[in-house]
């Protein structure tokens, strides 16, 4: 009834970070920008950090899914509350990966036989770990050390570690200061603007289908900025 009432195909506004409704503001681009640049230059680390609703997963997800399979391996991790075992067996199951033991070693080797594989064949794997904020500094520690699987010109896997801002605070940490030197490149999402707010109501009503122009009039898309602060 919603949808037929207002002339939509479907709902535009429903809270799953679906690559359908990506809306790329001047500062999304940037980011998005950034992250291929780092996945193509083979920086090893790459960090993504934006309050929530600023849409990384969304972003991540569209950024995974125009990649080339013929030339791209990648996995999405976003269940980051594990343990080091545990998050070297969703990697690996992500990758399609059968390990021969059931143990850390078992899935690092296993991995890094896949990367070398991999990296022979001409392919550039990704690693997304999404809500990263969320990863003890034992976990962090061990996404470390599936960095140092590289060979003596290259790395061999791209990790892209996204999170809230307090992601930025873990990586601060002294005794993570490790990790934080490897991550070459960093963006952040930030809120939008009045101007985008508004192309962005815009935008997802258009992709829903809808007929009705000005549905939202100017003054009701400001009050809605207001409340939301551009988020």
């Amino acid at each position: 009834m919603y949808c037929e009432f207002y002339g939509l195909n479907e709902k535009p506004f429903t809270i799953t970070p679906n690559p359908h409704f990506i809306y790329l503001s001047q500062n999304h681009r940037e980011a998005y920008a950034r992250l291929v640049y780092g996945i193509d230059t083979h920086a090893g680390f790459i960090a993504l950090t934006g309050e929530v609703g600023t849409g990384k997963t969304t972003l991540l997800r569209t950024l995974l899914s125009q990649l080339d399979p013929g030339k791209y391996r990648s996995a999405l991790i976003f269940n980051p509350c594990l343990s080091g075992e545990q998050l070297l067996a969703s990697i690996c199951r992500e990758f399609c990966i059968d390990p021969a033991e059931r143990n850390s070693f078992g899935y690092l080797d296993a991995l890094n036989l896949f990367l070398v594989d991999q990296h022979a064949a001409g392919h550039t794997v990704v690693l997304v770990i999404d809500e990263a904020q969320n990863l003890t500094p034992a976990v962090l520690e061990q996404v470390r050390m599936i960095s140092n699987l590289e060979t003596e010109q290259d790395k061999l896997i791209q990790i892209i570690l996204a999170g809230q801002p307090e992601l930025n605070d873990v990586l601060a940490r002294h005794d993570l200061r490790q990790l934080s030197q490897r991550i070459t490149v960093r963006c952040r999402l930030a809120a939008m603007g009045l101007d985008d707010s508004c192309d962005y109501i815009s935008h997802r009503l258009k992709i829903s289908g809808c007929r009705i122009p000005g549905l939202f009039s100017r003054e009701a898309v400001k009050r809605i900025y207001r409340y939301s602060k551009g988020i």
